[in-house]
C-alpha cells in the first residue's frame, strides 16, 4: 500500500511540474480560476506527500515549500510562463493545509483504531 500511495504522490507532483512549466496551451483548465486550479493542485499534492510519507512529514512539508519555491522561480525561464508571489503563497499554504489534512486523518484513524481495540477487549475482571 506504501508503495502505491507513494507513487502516487510523485506522479501528481510530476503532473503539477508538467502543467506549470509546460506549455501553457496544454495545462488543464477548469471553472475555478487561476487560484482555485492552484489550489485544488497543491492541496492534492499535500493530501498525497502527506499520506506518502508520514513519519517523515514535517521534513515533507518543508521540502515543499521549497521546492514550490524554485517551480515559481523556473517559470521565469519557461516561455509563455511567469513567476509570481501570489501564486507561490497560494501554492504553499494549500500543500500545507494538504499536509494538515493529511495528519488530522492520520490522528483520527489512530484515535479510532485505539477506541475500538479498548472496546473490543470487553471489560475487565
Amino acid at each position: 500500500m506504501s508503495i502505491l500511495v507513494r507513487s502516487i504522490a510523485w506522479l501528481l507532483a510530476a503532473a503539477v511540474t508538467f502543467a506549470t512549466l509546460g506549455p501553457p496551451g496544454l495545462r488543464p483548465h477548469s471553472d475555478l480560476g487561476q487560484d482555485g486550479e492552484h489550489a485544488l493542485a497543491f492541496i492534492l499534492v499535500g493530501l498525497a506527500f502527506g499520506f506518502a510519507y508520514p513519519r517523515r512529514r514535517l521534513l515533507s512539508v518543508a521540502a515543499a515549500v521549497a521546492l514550490i519555491g524554485v517551480l515559481e522561480l523556473m517559470q521565469f525561464w519557461a516561455p509563455g510562463r511567469h513567476a509570481r508571489l501570489e501564486d507561490f503563497l497560494v501554492d504553499a499554504l494549500t500543500a500545507c493545509i494538504g499536509f494538515a489534512l493529511a495528519a488530522a486523518a492520520d490522528w483520527l484513524l489512530t484515535r479510532f483504531r485505539t477506541s475500538s481495540a479498548v472496546a473490543s477487549e470487553g471489560p475487565a475482571e
